[in-house]
């Protein structure tokens, strides 16, 4: 997969250490906390640790988004192959400034396209909670389909699933 990846108004790129005040932020923004879930980040510090797991997971693939014209950061995008699924399991969360502009459906969709022209007959879930109605439909928006529910450590999970075509 590409270092970094790039959109008609966003750069995607690898996370690094130097994010750590970024990650922070994000995933301490009530969002996060309720739909991704706490990841005990409470210090800048916390914030390193958690970035240097990241990047010694073979598993898992993070990219920074930033908007071309600067290099602030606005969101993320996430390839995780966790256990428990069969495939590759995208993700995204952005900034709440940041939200309801397009840009998580604009990175999302630039992930999308380098894996799965890549990995031909690559198939890519996402997984969601029921009730959070904005990821389900920018999953609409890529084009993925309701695959089925699972239930993960207690908590139901909505699979859903794209295939390169």
């Amino acid at each position: 997969m590409n270092a970094s990846l790039k959109t008609e108004r966003l750069i995607l790129r690898k996370l690094a250490l130097h994010d750590a005040s970024f990650i922070f932020e994000l995933v301490n923004t009530p969002q996060w906390i309720r739909f991704i879930g706490n990841r005990n980040v409470n210090t800048l510090s916390d914030s390193k640790e958690y970035i240097i797991r990241i990047l010694k997971t073979p598993t898992v693939q993070y990219w920074i988004v930033t908007l071309n014209d600067q290099s602030t950061p606005i969101g993320i995008v996430t390839l995780i192959k966790r256990t428990y699924l069969e495939h590759r399991d995208i993700g995204f969360a952005f900034l709440p400034e940041y939200q309801k502009n397009g840009y998580a459906l604009e990175a999302s969709q630039a992930v999308l396209n380098a894996t799965l022209q890549k990995n031909s007959g690559a198939t890519v879930l996402a997984t969601t909670l029921r009730d959070n109605v904005n990821s389900i439909q920018l999953l609409a928006k890529l084009g993925f389909s309701f695959l089925k529910e699972i239930d993960v450590e207690g908590e139901p999970l909505l699979i859903y699933s794209i295939a390169e075509k």
